[in-house]
């Protein structure tokens, strides 16, 4: 194959996914409480005060989100800790910690930006090790790419999370939503996290 050819083919490579990667949805994350639930359409109050509706397919899958203890996190867990600059040196500080079942090992690996609070930052990655601090612990996390350090005061939010069904999409029920919308502007769910007891999901 000659050179020209060579090129000619590498561009369209290049080109096909670049349009393939245009051609995916956007993804959505709607934090709020379920005002309805029919089975299929999911009527939610976002935190933001919008009443928004939302298909739940067959295959959407939802969580029940439990708390646990930070002493629960261990070396070789895979964890996602919801972050700020805070502190000396813009050290990171947790907002909120969640373990991952091994099953979900993997699930957003990497450290990017996040919208719990403005400035805030999502890192999923393995539990390199536990470290005691004042008033916490210190979990050095890594991921494909990179590594972070972050503060974990004893106050936060620490949940973990099991496979649940539909029947807790009840009126009242605090969630969290990651969803696709559809060019006709419909949103569908991907994924439901639903605090138990009216825990609010802390990510």
């Amino acid at each position: 194959m000659s050179n020209i050819k060579a090129l000619l083919l590498l561009v369209m490579m290049v080109s096909g996914m670049v349009n393939a990667l245009a051609q995916q949805p956007a993804t959505f994350r709607i934090r709020g409480t379920v005002t309805a639930f029919d089975g299929q359409a999911l009527q939610v109050k976002s935190r933001e005060g919008h009443d928004v509706m939302i298909h739940v397919a067959d295959n959407t899958k939802v969580n029940v989100l439990l708390p646990i203890k930070l002493g629960d996190i261990k070396q070789g867990n895979f964890v996602g800790v919801t972050a700020l600059q805070n502190g000396p040196g813009n050290t990171l500080q947790a907002l909120e910690v969640h373990l991952f079942p091994e099953s979900l090992r993997g699930t957003g690996e990497g450290h990017y930006a996040w919208d719990l609070e403005p400035g805030s930052s999502m890192t999923n990655a393995n539990v390199d090790a536990v470290v005691d601090v004042n008033d916490g612990k210190a979990l050095v996390l890594s991921y494909k790419g990179g590594n972070q350090k972050i503060i974990v005061p004893l106050d936060v939010p620490i949940v973990t999370f099991i496979p649940a069904d539909k029947s807790l999409l009840t009126a009242g029920a605090k969630i969290l939503v990651i969803a696709q919308k559809s060019d006709d502007g419909n949103l569908t769910a991907l994924r439901i996290s639903v605090g138990k007891d009216g825990m609010k999901p802390p990510m």
